[in-house]
């Protein structure tokens, strides 16, 4: 299978939010806590969406990473970059049109990813965050 990167031409936005859904099933898939869906196109230029969630532990961290990144894999799609696996406190995956950003408890207070972006909408996926 040849891989695909969301930066293709081929890309729309249902694409985009069908890789947002399976990302953010992966997490819940690992029992992730606190998923939350960003929708930043009315916000933001550099991305589409933003999945924060949490992991208890750097090896719940990792293992939620590690989800993700083989279920998108499995349909052909890899980070554009990473960062944070050394120590997993915090993980970033790049997707270029959506972001993963998965943290231990203390660093997502840290970070207040939610707050930063406090004008983006709030994406609900049945099963995933439904039950906020």
């Amino acid at each position: 299978m040849a891989e695909w990167h969301l930066t293709d031409n081929n890309t729309n936005d249902k694409a985009i939010f069908d890789l947002v859904v399976a990302a953010a099933n992966a997490a819940s898939d690992k029992q992730a806590l606190d998923i939350t869906v960003l929708d930043l196109r009315k916000v933001a230029d550099f991305t589409d969406y933003f999945i924060i969630c949490t992991g208890v532990v750097d090896v719940h961290v990792k293992a939620i990473h590690d989800g993700i990144d083989e279920q998108l894999r499995k349909i052909g799609v890899k980070p554009l970059h990473s960062e944070g696996l050394e120590t997993s406190r915090w993980i970033l995956l790049d997707y270029f049109d959506f972001l993963v950003c998965i943290f231990q408890p203390d660093a997502r207070g840290f970070y207040a990813i939610e707050k930063l972006w406090g004008d983006a909408d709030e994406v609900t996926i049945e099963g995933v965050n439904d039950a906020k």
